[in-house]
């Protein structure tokens, strides 16, 4: 027993008899837990548009006014698209324009994530979130929630539906399932806003016995000419009698009723597995090597501006088995076991249910085991990747706090490298080092993420399902955390603001809009021609 649990249970007047009574024998597990630099990072060679950031402020603990703080000064560059550039990203074909958007991936060579690199980790006033402390607002009375994701516009954008309505989904569990249990049990919910604060709580997304897998985890949700894509992870098998951690990933869509009133999610299509690994790009659980669990989650939907291509990126692990890993002279043998990698697909049809597996985009083989819910925002012609990560999935010999981690790169296909040297871009702070994960960067660099393990008083994360429940139920948030704004520029950067608890605001992608006025007035076309046609025109 640690010298911070002895005295937990020593402030509490418990002897070590009546404390081992008190004990809950939980399995604690939790999915969450369980380069080269040497060239000049070029931009991607594409004019880029974009809209002013919203709600940009500096001033520590939020804006003036909590629910519409004050608008950023800052001038946003804005270029302008090709009249070809536009044609292409607007009326991309699937089918059409596989083997163009193959092209960009047939012989690419993942990025990589190195120890050196990881060794460079500095946790310093730039990358520290603030301390979190109750009271804090809760998104739900009934649920725990956690990894959070925004309905997005095909762009990337932050969808509003009629009524002004903004969508959040999470994944929840009721409030009486220990938090260290949530994960076997996990459903997706969303809720609705219209200022992106106070959030009203529509209900489980996918009705009782639908949903592929023994309970859901992580994705994304994108809405397309009317009808909402929910990308996300089946985990174990529907109607498994043992918990089992075989994760796919499957896709379900629907339509809306949206109102001054509320949304509804109607019209549930059937679900359908849509990525499994194959043994040859990405790790099977077979090949895995038990321990630290294998990854093949967290689908997360982009359409590159460059070219219009649609892609899923998703956490993954290296194909074969640790045996054929090379980590190198003084390294830790067991650091073999450590593959994680970020994973990307091609779309193949326009219904969103076929993919072409791709080269991973980035690996962390003997660096990290997990790089979860990675996803890109593109700035000014860089590609920012994200991605979470655990202290305890850092391989034998380097280590990193749980944080968001984040790498850039001229092109979607790279040569990624880290951000801030190291990829660290926000950690917790050092005295509550598990306060809070998920981090989620939106296209404005605003960053949300929910409250987990807070306010434990140095006892370590592994002991803490073997406190009892009381401490369990009181010392997890299960809701969202502040919302912090990044500053970024080029290979670097910081935390520039805090804001209120749960903020999600709305924010554009820098990605051509498909308005056909654009097409029109670019360069002197007229837009009289059979493209022009297909573009999505919005008046």
């Amino acid at each position: 027993m640690s010298d911070a649990m002895q005295r937990f249970y020593k402030d509490n007047g418990w002897s070590d008899d009546s404390a081992k009574s008190e004990i809950s024998q939980v399995n604690n597990h939790s999915s969450n837990r369980h380069y080269n630099r040497g060239f000049k990072l070029s931009k991607q060679q594409f004019p880029v548009a974009s809209s002013p950031m919203e709600f940009q402020n500096e001033i520590p603990g939020g804006a003036r006014n909590r629910n519409f703080p004050s608008p950023s000064t800052e001038t946003i560059n804005s270029r302008t698209f090709t009249v070809q550039q536009i044609r292409n990203y607007c009326n991309y074909n699937p089918v059409r324009d596989f083997n163009r958007c193959l092209q960009q991936s047939i012989n690419a060579v993942p990025s990589r994530w190195t120890r050196a690199q990881v060794e460079q980790i500095e946790i310093n006033g730039t990358n520290t979130a603030p301390l979190i402390m109750e009271p804090f607002p809760r998104i739900s009375t009934d649920l725990w929630i956690w990894d959070m994701w925004p309905l997005i516009e095909k762009d990337g954008s932050i969808a509003v539906l009629p009524g002004g309505w903004r969508l959040l989904f999470a994944l929840s569990v009721p409030k009486n399932i220990l938090p260290g249990k949530r994960h076997d049990v996990a459903r997706i919910s969303y809720f609705y806003s219209r200022n992106g604060l106070d959030w009203i709580q529509g209900g489980y997304v996918f009705e009782e016995g639908t949903a592929l897998g023994s309970r859901q985890w992580a994705g994304s949700a994108m809405i397309d000419n009317g009808t909402i894509h929910y990308f996300y992870t089946a985990t174990g098998r529907r109607g498994e009698t043992q918990i089992t951690y075989e994760q796919r990933i499957a896709l379900a869509s629907s339509g809306y009723f949206s109102d001054l009133d509320g949304v509804e999610l109607v019209d549930f299509s059937p679900h359908q597995v849509i990525l499994e690994p194959d043994g040859i790009l990405y790790q099977t659980e077979e090949q895995s090597s038990g321990g630290i669990i294998y990854a093949f989650r967290d689908p997360f939907f982009f359409k590159d501006p460059a070219t219009g291509c649609e892609y899923l990126l998703f956490e993954g692990n290296i194909a074969g088995t640790s045996a054929d890993i090379n980590c190198g002279p003084d390294v830790p043998a067991e650091a073999a076991e450590y593959t994680g990698n970020i994973g990307i697909a091609l779309l193949r049809n326009n219904d969103f249910s076929s993919w072409q597996l791709l080269p991973a985009l980035l690996e962390a083989g003997c660096t990290n085991q997990q790089t979860e819910r990675p996803h890109i925002v593109v700035h000014n012609g860089l590609y920012y990747l994200f991605t979470d990560s655990h202290r305890s999935t850092f391989a034998p010999g380097v280590t990193g706090p749980d944080g968001l981690y984040g790498f850039v790169a001229g092109s979607l296909r790279g040569n990624y490298i880290p951000l801030n040297e190291s990829g660290l871009v926000v950690s917790n702070p050092p005295s509550e080092p598990y306060q809070a994960y998920s981090w989620l960067v939106l296209p404005d660099f605003s960053v949300l993420s929910f409250i987990d393990n807070f306010n434990l008083q140095g006892i370590p994360i592994e002991e803490v399902g073997f406190l009892p429940d009381a401490f369990q139920y009181a010392h997890f948030g299960g809701t969202l955390a502040q919302t912090l704004q990044l500053r970024v520029s080029g290979e670097t950067t910081m935390i520039s603001a805090v804001y209120p608890f749960g903020l999600m605001m709305v924010s554009e992608t820098e990605s051509p809009k498909c308005d056909c006025r654009l097409l029109i007035n670019a360069e002197g076309d007229d837009g009289e021609d059979e493209n022009h046609h297909k573009c999505n025109c919005r008046h």
